[in-house]
């Protein structure tokens, strides 16, 4: 059994490698710069992110991570990517000797090789995961598109494959929820473990993450150790030259509103003046009102200059077929077209065969390359989904664009909290990724020195508060308890951090900071045996626990189950010598639950009653 300090400082081992090491000769000579360093670093650790900015040769990089495992590993391995991409990986493909077979259902997958398909045969079950055993997901925030559930349930299809790898542009540093999912996806973390570890719960709303004050340096600091964000090459020490990106002009085009009216809802509630801003039912009441006049403007624009090369961005059925009404040239995709016309159309306008596009931004707003010979795109309306913005803009705007680009945001005098809430995404975002960017210039591609760094963070200073009739210490519980005289205490009440799932500092001492139960129980180890040591004969021992709930989707049940940690508690301290005496119910608010859980509800029972939890209390293990 190692010491107390050694498992502390085991505490500090950021996630272990699962891949190899490759020289770097081995490394095509069509990669360059920052590419070949980022294709070692990622084999080395087998499962790896690389969000790398757009333009910088995500591509490259993956046929690369792929053939090199292919030649260790034999077998197949696949790519997966959003629809319009297919071309792209062909075409860098061929120039590496990387050439892939594109398929769409088990059956046509035969001998080992490279793979590419789409997210939606995947999502669909048509193709089956567990042939490959490599994966690369290219473009995985189109993800979201698909509905959180779908989302999470996705994620997890690859859990027995050995190699993975997700390769995107803009997960941003704070969308928090897609990059534990990454992560659980890579298997670096637990979904749940990672939100438990990293974020406080608002107990009035499920999934709304606040990322702990004290646990910010560490976050980020766990993030680069298995993810890369990297936005130029200067970021890894290299030449900056050629990959200038062009100025870009953002253009906002408001259209006034001829009736400010707020009129009365539903229940007969009186709005004094129109604001999109104050719900989803009202965005999406002026959107409808409002395609007319925002259509008219974009062919405005489009009138300035009518030789160039457009793209429109819009979010509503209605939008496209007025687009189509007022501007007939133009070339629609849309979600119900057939797969291979809808591909098709995308890599055409990719290649200049027609001059203006209409789509939405989660059909081909991820992976798709249009700067060949589009710099001019028109957003046709405006919403609240940043990613969806921010990813439409970059299909133009991006390294070896060779134009300035002009991006037409179009939005109606009742949007302005609209407009407002999404540039101020788009400043802390910028924002976000200088601060991960600057992580990457300090530390490099390896983990050693945020190790060695939080390694020095280890250890309490002591402090003493003494009163009238009590004496309190801050201190590493377990070194403090190592000084009390034996069978000197005459009541231990404490309430434990349940596992993994509380972490009340940010120090590594703190006994919530660990990866799971066992690890948890293993640093209890250290601590139990100083409390029976001290607890006078026939004195109470009282812990306070609380049971965990486990979802579906992280375990694989597909249902919510519990995990007992009471029960553990007990045999853990049954172990150590302490005599079990019963214990005391604390009952719980149930209500309050439900909104946490989503698992005691109405709607829970409608849909499956077997699947119906119950309420889960708290409790007080009495020991002597």
């Amino acid at each position: 059994m190692m010491d107390y300090q050694a498992f502390l400082q085991s505490k500090t081992r950021f996630g272990k490698n699962h891949g190899f090491a490759v020289p770097a000769e081995s490394i095509d000579p069509h990669l360059w710069r920052h590419q070949p360093d980022i294709v070692r670093w990622a084999l080395l650790k087998g499962r790896a992110a690389i969000f790398a900015a757009f333009g910088l040769g995500k591509t490259r990089i993956q046929c690369e991570i792929l053939k090199q495992i292919s030649r260790r590993e034999g077998g197949r391995h696949l790519v997966i990517c959003p629809l319009g991409v297919r071309q792209e990986f062909m075409r860098e493909g061929a120039l590496m000797g990387c050439h892939f077979i594109f398929v769409r259902k088990t059956d046509e997958v035969e001998a080992p090789g490279l793979y590419l398909t789409n997210y939606e045969s995947v999502r669909d079950g048509k193709l089956d995961v567990n042939l490959f055993t490599a994966v690369s997901l290219d473009e995985a925030s189109v993800l979201r598109s698909y509905g959180s559930k779908t989302y999470q349930e996705f994620l997890t299809l690859f859990d027995a494959i050995k190699y993975r790898f997700v390769a995107t542009a803009t997960p941003s540093p704070n969308r928090y929820k897609e990059l534990i999912h990454y992560a659980g996806f890579l298997g670096i973390m637990d979904t749940g473990q990672a939100l438990t570890r990293f974020f406080q719960r608002d107990s009035e709303k499920a999934n709304n993450l606040t990322l702990y004050p004290h646990m910010e340096q560490e976050f980020f600091l766990w993030l680069h150790s298995w993810a890369i964000f990297i936005q130029r090459p200067s970021d890894l020490g290299y030449s900056d030259e050629g990959y200038d990106l062009p100025k870009l002009h953002v253009h906002y085009h408001e259209v006034p509103v001829t009736n400010l009216s707020g009129g009365i809802d539903r229940d007969g509630q009186v709005q004094l003046i129109r604001d999109a801003a104050m719900g989803l039912k009202d965005a999406a009441t002026e959107k409808r009102d409002s395609i007319d006049l925002r259509v008219q403007k974009a062919v405005d624009i489009i009138k300035q200059d009518p030789t160039a090369h457009y793209i429109l961005w819009h979010d509503l059925e209605a939008e496209r077929h007025a687009i189509k009404k007022a501007l007939p040239q133009a070339v629609s995709v849309y979600g119900s077209q057939d797969l291979d016309e809808r591909e098709q159309d995308i890599i055409d306008f990719s290649d200049g065969k027609y001059q203006i596009l209409s789509t939405k931004p989660e059909i081909a707003g991820s992976g798709c390359n249009f700067q060949r010979h589009c710099h001019t795109a028109i957003f046709v309306g405006i919403g609240y989904k940043f990613n969806d913005f921010i990813q439409a803009i970059h299909r133009i705007y991006r390294f070896l664009q060779m134009h300035d680009c002009h991006i037409h945001v179009i939005y109606m005098e009742t949007e302005r909290e609209i407009l407002a809430t999404l540039q101020a995404k788009w400043e802390e975002d910028k924002s976000l990724r200088i601060q991960m960017a600057d992580i990457i210039k300090e530390h490099g591609l390896s983990t050693t020195g945020l190790e060695q760094q939080l390694h020095r963070s280890i250890g309490v200073t002591r402090e003493v508060w003494t009163g009238e009739a009590s004496t309190v210490v801050h201190n590493d519980c377990v070194l403090e308890c190592r000084t009390m005289e034996e069978n000197s205490i005459d009541l231990i009440h404490t309430s434990i951090p349940f596992g993994n799932h509380y972490e009340y500092t940010a120090r590594f001492e703190d006994f919530g900071h660990n990866d799971d139960n066992p690890r948890f129980f293993e640093q209890m180890d250290f601590l139990t045996p100083e409390l029976l040591r001290v607890l006078r004969p026939g004195r109470v021992a009282a812990i306070h626990v609380k049971d965990r709930i486990r979802f579906g989707n992280v375990t694989g049940y597909g249902m919510p189950s519990v995990d007992p940690f009471h029960a553990d508690c007990i045999a853990h301290y049954r172990r150590h010598g302490f005599i079990y005496m019963g214990m005391i119910t604390i009952v719980t608010d149930v209500v309050r639950e439900n909104n946490q859980t989503y698992r005691l509800g109405w709607s829970e029972q409608c849909k499956d009653g077997t699947k119906m939890g119950v309420g889960s209390p708290e409790y007080v293990l009495l020991f002597r």
